[in-house]
């Protein structure tokens, strides 16, 4: 009888565990590389309040590998950092961010 608890014991841990893996995987950006509908590339607003999204910089598990580039942000994950006619605008946060991003010389987009 013992045995026979201890193996329903571990077959309830295993499925709890199985079913909490994808909630602890899944980010906040969807595989088209889009947040709550906004596009991430393009031109980008650096502000101090009220960001349309709010960024945590990472250097390991980001959501999104950023490269800032000059010219033809067009890709996901390709920012050009500009002071008026942005995309979107982020907000640089310590916690609680909306994604986590690493920015990258090579090979931008979701991770």
């Amino acid at each position: 009888m013992l045995k026979r608890l201890n193996i329903i014991g571990l077959l309830a841990v295993l499925l709890l565990f199985f079913l909490a893996a994808p909630v602890f995987a899944a980010s906040a950006i969807n595989q088209d590389g889009y947040y709550k509908g906004i596009r991430l590339a393009g031109k980008v607003k650096v502000v101090e309040y009220n960001g349309d999204i709010k960024v945590q910089v990472v250097d390991s598990f980001p959501d999104l590998r950023v490269k800032v580039v000059e010219h033809f942000p067009d890709d996901i994950g390709e920012w050009q950092f500009v002071d008026y006619g942005e995309d979107f605008t982020i907000q640089y946060v310590d916690s609680f961010p909306d994604i986590k991003v690493k920015f990258v010389e090579h090979w931008p987009g979701v991770e």
